[in-house]
């Protein structure tokens, strides 16, 4: 028997060699886990990316269709009235209109897009204009790297367009509430004034931007005869 029993550890596995392959594979499993974790936080932030990028495009083809820029939609409308998402031109800060311009209405984290767009670039055209604006027309949005920063990165915008990212303090959501919490840098993106905040993520801040360049618009506007 004593034999026999000796036989049978010699070809099995101890309790501490079945122990330590559980461990292995615990660790591959955990590895492998966070791989996919990373690998789809990536996907759902390229994804914020595309839709900010299609959001510009969309704003420049309103412009170039209608001689000015789409106004903000109110914010604090729920999704079931049916002014949501529709143009409030008696507003320069809200979320995008994405009624009007034909868009989703949430990111990829189900959160409103906010929106800024200077009124001049908003204003009706005159009788006779061919746009709101002149090629001389300033934006006043600027964009800085840091709050508080004492330099801008990019300034005299005409719009700046906000997703809030996986973190949500200062975010719209659909029923019309903005969720608080909102500091650091994120809070500059979220107090509706006309300095923002852009840089890489970081533990505290995954808010990603994206905005009008006056230049480009223009340029733009005068290819398509909406200026001079």
């Amino acid at each position: 028997m004593l034999i026999r029993r000796a036989h049978f550890v010699d070809k099995g596995f101890s309790l501490v060699e079945l122990a330590v392959v559980l461990v292995i594979v615990g660790l591959l499993a955990s590895g492998l886990m966070l791989s996919l974790g990373t690998q789809r936080e990536n996907a759902t932030t390229q994804e914020a990316q595309r839709q900010l990028e299609n959001i510009r495009e969309a704003v420049i083809g309103f412009a170039l269709a209608n001689g000015r820029l789409p106004c903000p939609a109110l914010s604090t409308l729920a999704n079931t009235d049916s002014n949501a998402g529709r143009e409030n031109c008696t507003l320069q800060h809200g979320v995008v209109p994405w009624a009007t311009l034909g868009l989703p209405e949430s990111d990829p984290w189900g959160k409103r897009f906010t929106y800024y767009a200077h009124s001049l670039f908003t204003a009706t055209v005159p009788a006779g204009a061919l746009a709101s604006f002149t090629l001389d027309t300033q934006g006043n949005a600027a964009i800085k790297d840091a709050a508080g920063a004492g330099y801008d990165t990019a300034s005299a915008l005409p719009a700046v367009i906000v997703s809030h990212g996986a973190r949500p303090g200062g975010a719209w959501l659909p029923d019309g509430s903005q969720i608080a919490g909102a500091s650091g840098d994120e809070a500059e993106n979220a107090n509706a004034n006309t300095t923002f905040v852009a840089h890489t993520p970081t533990p505290t801040f995954d808010d990603q931007l994206i905005w009008i360049v006056p230049a480009i618009l223009k340029s733009r506007m005068v290819a398509a005869g909406k200026l001079p």
